[in-house]
């Protein structure tokens, strides 16, 4: 599909953050996002966890062996890390550089506590926060994924609640409801359409 902007790019590239609690659709998000063609460098996370079934190297996560994403965080070259539910993950910070040089958007999408980390390094990131509809519509679609044992399952929704106590550290909420993926994908749009309006525009310095 051909690339296409929803939006005007003469404002300088922004550095879109969509996270969220475990559950909420950030991947959903970002593959729709996708899927409409839009003019966005979209970042791959590294971990070290194993892939899940259907998961390709490179394109959903960098699958990369503990001592090597060490290394990675040993010698800076991540923009934020965290060890989530006993797993490393972090963005490599120079596929973001280069996309920012090319005149692109970043996106990219990190659990709340990586959000925490981008927003200390980089102020001038944009940052959306995605929601389910209720606290048992997103039990419902983590017990749906059947990647967690019961206690993994109690975990993440302890998670979810503090996570959702820092919402208003970010720039803005979007709901995404089940089954109504474009409406929330159409509000991600609007967003960064909105952000390229601005008078004082963000200038992301990395």
């Amino acid at each position: 599909m051909e690339e296409h902007s929803p939006y005007n790019l003469n404002s300088p590239p922004l550095l879109i953050v969509i996270s969220g609690p475990a559950g909420v659709g950030k991947d959903s998000v970002i593959q729709r996002l996708k899927e409409r063609g839009c003019a966005l460098h979209f970042v791959v996370t590294a971990t070290d966890r194993e892939p899940r079934p259907g998961e390709v190297h490179g394109v959903d996560y960098f699958f990369l062996p503990t001592f090597e994403f060490l290394r990675m965080k040993r010698e800076q070259e991540l923009l934020e890390h965290a060890v989530v539910y006993g797993q490393h993950k972090g963005v490599p910070k120079q596929q973001i550089r280069e996309a920012l040089a090319s005149g692109k958007d970043v996106i990219m999408r990190v659990d709340v506590q990586g959000a925490a980390t981008v927003r200390q390094l980089v102020p001038e990131a944009l940052l959306i926060f995605l929601v389910a509809t209720s606290e048992a519509e997103l039990e419902e679609r983590l017990r749906a994924r059947g990647a967690d044992s019961p206690e993994q399952l109690a975990k993440r929704l302890d998670a979810a609640r503090e996570e959702m106590a820092q919402v208003s550290e970010f720039d803005y909420v979007v709901v995404n409801p089940d089954g109504e993926l474009d409406r929330a994908v159409d509000d991600v749009i609007a967003i960064i359409q909105a952000e390229h309006c601005r008078t004082e525009p963000r200038v992301v310095k990395l």
